[in-house]
């Protein structure tokens, strides 16, 4: 099988890891830096130029596309879709995990649990957002942050009002959300792969930060999940219509919430915590799927 890994770092180890296992069950595999490619959207047959060439057609595409070029990175992942070539995650999965906003909206949607979440475009009324968060200490996010960059805690009522003010006189979007305090700093990150839970493992921030990613400086351990947090982790990334992502929940008093699903989620903290070997996870998902006739479009909205 001829494999596509569309990244802009091919050393960084996920990708490594991915090379690895594919190659390992006899794959042929290329790193492709989607921000090279050129598509060419006009011909009746659809194509995509890389450094100057017609790229072969691929048997499947394994999408790790940043944050900063989701929209970029999505076009050619849909480049790709119009070629017949099976994608790990679709494009139109990836655009909705990578909008918070809407990612929520989705997952409230399908009763899956979330922390109390507040959105709103007028920030002068800070005082009356904290309240409808559930009072302070809230937990204030960056619609565009990644890897814990522009989360913050307002941990007093006019801390809260203030940062909230703040943000909004440099007009950008905010989510205000409800601070779990019986989750302690720490975070269950599930690997979903098609539809199942491969690993799990729990992450606790720093000594004094509340944030457990790993970038900042977090600690991680192997997890075991309760049936609840499995279904609730399946559930979300159905509702993203994503086949491999990372489920981030919290366990609060009245059950898992999920704080955030990751459609590019990184594989050595959590290979390194539990032992799993979640990139062959991943090769062997596409070896079953990677077919003619099994493309389908997940999820909706």
């Amino acid at each position: 099988m001829k494999i596509v890994l569309l990244c802009r770092s091919p050393q960084l180890y996920s990708h490594q890891r991915l090379i690895e296992a594919a190659r390992a069950r006899g794959h042929e595999i290329d790193t492709i830096n989607h921000l090279r490619c050129t598509i060419d959207i006009a011909s009746h047959r659809p194509k995509i130029h890389y450094h100057g060439k017609v790229l072969a057609r691929p048997d499947a595409v394994i999408p790790r596309i940043g944050a900063s070029v989701t929209f970029f990175g999505t076009a050619v992942v849909r480049q790709f879709e119009m070629m017949r070539v099976y994608c790990v995650n679709e494009s139109v999965a990836i655009s909705r995990s990578r909008d918070k906003l809407r990612s929520l909206q989705l997952l409230s949607r399908k009763g899956i649990g979330l922390p109390v979440t507040v959105f709103a475009h007028k920030t002068s009324n800070a005082d009356e957002i904290v309240k409808l968060a559930g009072g302070a200490p809230v937990i204030i996010k960056l619609l565009e942050g990644t890897q814990g960059i522009g989360v913050v805690l307002g941990e007093t009522p006019k801390a809260a009002a203030s940062i909230i003010e703040a943000f909004g006189g440099v007009n950008t979007n905010i989510l205000v959300q409800e601070y779990v305090a019986e989750a302690k700093g720490e975070d269950i990150r599930c690997i979903v792969v098609g539809e199942r839970v491969v690993a799990s493992m729990q992450r606790r921030g720093r000594e004094g930060d509340f944030r457990s990613n790993l970038h900042r400086g977090g600690s991680a351990k192997s997890a075991r999940i309760t049936p609840q947090e499995r279904s609730t982790a399946i559930g979300a990334a159905r509702a993203m219509g994503l086949n491999v992502c990372g489920v981030d929940m919290l366990r609060s008093n009245h059950g898992p919430v999920v704080m955030e699903v990751n459609s590019s989620p990184g594989l050595e903290g959590v290979e390194t915590a539990t032992g799993v070997d979640v990139a062959g996870k991943i090769i062997e998902f596409i070896e079953k799927n990677a077919l003619p006739g099994k493309t389908k479009t997940r999820g909706k909205g």
